[in-house]
């Protein structure tokens, strides 16, 4: 499952440096994540790295885009096969 960003986000510019894939952005009023760049850290770290950060807890679990552990480990190879 790839996170969303909810219109709480105060924009506070912590998110984005955080995400080891790239899959944050400025929005056109709030932040946004990429789903298909999004692992949920899966392949970095054992938590999402920008929930972690978020002072204002707007990041959640996208319930349009549901991906398994394994699909997320599986992106998160595409990815970094792309990078290397």
């Amino acid at each position: 499952m790839s996170l969303i960003i909810h219109d709480e986000c105060i924009n506070c510019d912590v998110c984005e440096p955080e995400c080891p894939n790239g899959a944050i952005s400025q929005g056109e009023e709030i932040y946004v994540i990429d789903p298909a760049l999004c692992t949920e850290c899966v392949g970095h770290y054992d938590t999402p790295q920008c929930m972690e950060v978020c002072p204002v807890d707007c990041i959640n679990k996208d319930p349009e885009h549901v991906e398994s552990k394994d699909s997320l480990y599986q992106k998160y190879l595409k990815l970094t096969r792309k990078t290397a």
